[in-house]
């Protein structure tokens, strides 16, 4: 049974940063790349980072480029997001997913985690 488990979250001052985990389990981890989604309150969930399963191809959403970074630790089945400089409209809840890139271009799978809430706010 796929698992994806996002901790980290929590309330920031505008500025500040976080850093975001997705434990995984019930699949070989190093076989899927793997992303970040992010949805704000009253919004529909959008696509923030993703990481192939060598780390060789990372993709980001441009509202994001140059603050967020995205990683991943085979070894331990996690995924990291590093995010930076927080503003307001980074408010919402972050969730990871599993997929893979096809042509250069992230494709999600249906698996999704419970998500983590970050509140950017002073």
């Amino acid at each position: 049974q796929v698992q994806l488990v996002e901790s980290g979250g929590g309330l920031v001052q505008p500025g500040g940063s976080l850093r975001l985990s997705c434990a995984a389990s019930g699949f070989t981890f190093s076989n899927y790349a793997m992303s970040w989604y992010r949805q704000a309150p009253g919004k529909e969930r959008e696509f923030v980072a993703a990481i192939s399963w060598g780390s060789i191809n990372v993709v980001y959403a441009d509202s994001v480029k140059g603050r967020f970074t995205i990683s991943r630790d085979n070894a331990k089945k996690t995924t990291y997001l590093q995010i930076n400089k927080l503003t307001p409209e980074d408010t919402a809840v972050y969730y990871c997913n599993r997929g893979r890139f096809i042509n250069g271009d992230y494709e999600a799978q249906n698996s999704w985690g419970q998500g983590t809430q970050v509140t950017v706010s002073s």
